[in-house]
């Protein structure tokens, strides 16, 4: 199996995994054989922190999951070349998007609404969906290298930058201030360098 990093989406989750008290909408969710999304949080041995999406918006439920039940595993980033059933504005975007970003020769990859429907074929995306992508960025990125990825997305298009120690907007990091948003599993802090681990 694949080292599992956030935003992978993982099959094997059952109702029969889930804590007493989870609604029941979650269980109907994992009954349908939906994947299940990894969640940046720590975990203990042996789990994985992962959160089930329902069928609407506010449908987020965070719990654990045995890494020993997970059946299936689908990155991001092997997403990049899939084409949806429908023909949502998010996808168009992706579409439009590939060639710029592949010809960037980095690592990138799809997430969100758009990453959950392209790799299970539940639907997830509406007309007024977002597209989350994100990029594997294990060396610093200059901030001026960050203005111009920035400058080939369209408005309703959102990119994290995935470093070794979180994730981080690109549009905050193509921005002038000084310290940027992190999103790390032990929580979220403002740095100055998204690459380096917080004293």
């Amino acid at each position: 199996m694949a080292v599992i990093r956030p935003h992978d989406l993982l099959w094997g989750l059952t109702p029969r995994h889930l804590p007493a008290d989870a609604p029941a909408w979650v269980a109907a969710a994992l009954a349908d054989g939906q994947p299940v999304v990894v969640r940046r949080d720590a975990a203990a041995p042996g789990q994985v922190a992962v959160g089930v999406r329902g069928s609407r918006r506010e449908q987020r439920y965070a719990t654990h999951m045995p890494v020993a039940t997970i059946s299936r595993q689908v990155s991001p980033e092997a997403l990049c070349h899939r084409t949806g059933q429908a023909n949502w504005p998010a996808l168009q975007a992706l579409y439009r998007l590939r060639p710029c970003l592949d010809e960037l020769g980095w690592v990138w990859g799809v997430s969100g609404s758009a990453g959950f429907e392209l790799a299970s074929g539940f639907g997830a995306l509406h007309a007024d969906s977002d597209l989350d992508l994100i990029m594997r960025t294990p060396q610093p990125v200059p901030r001026d290298d960050a203005r111009r990825v920035l400058a080939l997305l369209e408005d309703r298009v959102d990119m994290q930058l995935q470093t070794p120690a979180g994730a981080v907007a690109l549009r905050e990091w193509a921005g002038n201030s000084a310290k940027v948003l992190l999103k790390a599993a032990d929580g979220a802090r403002l740095v100055s360098d998204p690459w380096s681990l917080p004293a």
